[in-house]
């Protein structure tokens, strides 16, 4: 089959692999039909992962035709239409009971990597490196799933492939960063980051009675999307500081929540910026916290910060004083894609939203590494690929 693999910092390419094959009774085979590229894909495509290796297929956003089911998987049917949670998740643990799937004891078979720089490890994830399982990922003709049993769930009738693709991940993220943010009616929300999860953010937030979302970035089209198709007011923070704006356009309290969709390559400016360039070059922070500490310190007292966005190791500078003096409460983690499939499919279902808005980019799979280029140098308007192999 074809899959788009990693072949070392920047460099991806369309290779011819060996098929997918069933390897345990809980396993199933997905032909996919639609395919993404994901804003935490570029954290790969960097290099800002250790354990990559030559080869590994790339990518966490998948869904597809079921083709082969191993003995035990029940569930779905072969022929069956089913999206695929980026997190891989055993359904019977400490966690999986718990509803906390992105916590699974049992789907990562390289705990012991994460646990000597977390303490615990997370769930298994899809074309993710070593550290999160080694699995090989969606950006591929096939894929096995893993614990398909509790992993696929399959799509009613009438809803198109670009409707629930996202499912998979960052409409749950969006929608559980903003349900991280405790919204009560009338609060406003300030959102860091206009790429995709932002975006769903945003509309997430007004879908869990926020007021008001206001939201940070620099680029002109995702500051666009978020007016226009978002429903956010918007500051480009290249124009203005994030901080006093938020301030003014809260009367001086500052925002309730407050929200991190950049993560670890969060670009900077001036001299903090270019300070967490080089720390992170020389390996002395992995990750760029521009926008975590923008956020704690914008946030009113009392405050929620809830941060999706994918952060790997260690930052620096971190406003700890603030963060406690304010009495602040900070929520994340990876999202528990599968609680949220079956009330946000609802919500596709009833027109309240239909994800695909946020696609600027249709392509074929062998025109990937085209993709990532586009996506990460933010050329042509790209906000977000779909491939189709």
């Amino acid at each position: 089959m074809k899959a788009l693999c990693w072949h070392g910092t920047n460099d991806v390419r369309v290779d011819t692999v060996p098929d997918p094959k069933i390897l345990n009774p809980r396993d199933a085979i997905i032909k996919i039909t639609s395919t993404a590229i994901c804003g935490s894909d570029l954290h790969l495509y960097d290099g800002y992962n250790p354990t990559m290796k030559p080869g590994d297929i790339l990518g966490h956003e998948f869904m597809g035709e079921v083709v082969e089911l191993g003995s035990a998987v029940k569930n779905v049917q072969i022929g069956d239409r089913v999206v695929v949670p980026f997190t891989i998740s055993c359904g019977s643990c400490f966690f999986c009971n718990r509803d906390l799937w992105s916590l699974c004891d049992n789907s990562n078979p390289n705990a012991w990597m994460v646990e000597k720089i977390m303490g615990y490890s997370p769930s298994g994830l899809f074309g993710y490196s070593h550290l999160t399982g080694g699995y090989a990922g969606g950006q591929a003709e096939y894929a096995r799933v893993p614990f398909a049993d509790t992993g696929l769930f399959k799509i009613p009738d009438g809803l198109t492939d670009e409707q629930v693709l996202f499912l998979t991940d960052i409409f749950p993220t969006g929608y559980m960063a903003a349900e991280n943010c405790d919204i009560k009616p009338g609060d406003t929300v300030a959102v860091w980051g206009c790429g995709p999860v932002g975006q769903f953010g945003i509309k997430s937030a007004y879908m869990l009675g926020a007021e008001r979302v206001i939201a940070i970035d620099r680029v002109p089209e995702r500051l666009k999307m978020a007016k226009e198709q978002s429903g956010a007011e918007v500051i480009n923070y290249e124009e203005i500081d994030p901080g006093e704006a938020l301030k003014e356009m809260t009367g001086g309290r500052g925002p309730d929540s407050c929200m991190d969709a950049v993560g670890m390559e969060a670009h900077g400016t001036g001299l903090e910026g270019f300070y967490d360039e080089v720390k992170q070059a020389l390996r002395l922070e992995t990750d760029r916290p521009t926008a975590l500490r923008q956020a704690i310190v914008a946030c009113r007292k009392g405050g929620t910060v809830s941060v999706p966005g994918v952060y790997t190791g260690f930052v620096d500078k971190v406003p700890m004083g603030a963060f406690m003096n304010k009495g602040l409460t900070m929520k994340t983690g990876q999202t528990h894609v599968h609680r949220y499939f079956r009330p946000l499919i609802e919500r596709i279902q009833n027109g309240e939203i239909d994800p695909s808005y946020i696609i600027t980019h249709r392509l074929k799979l062998e025109e990937a590494p085209h993709a990532y280029e586009i996506f990460k140098h933010k050329k042509d308007n790209c906000i977000k690929v779909v491939l189709k192999p």
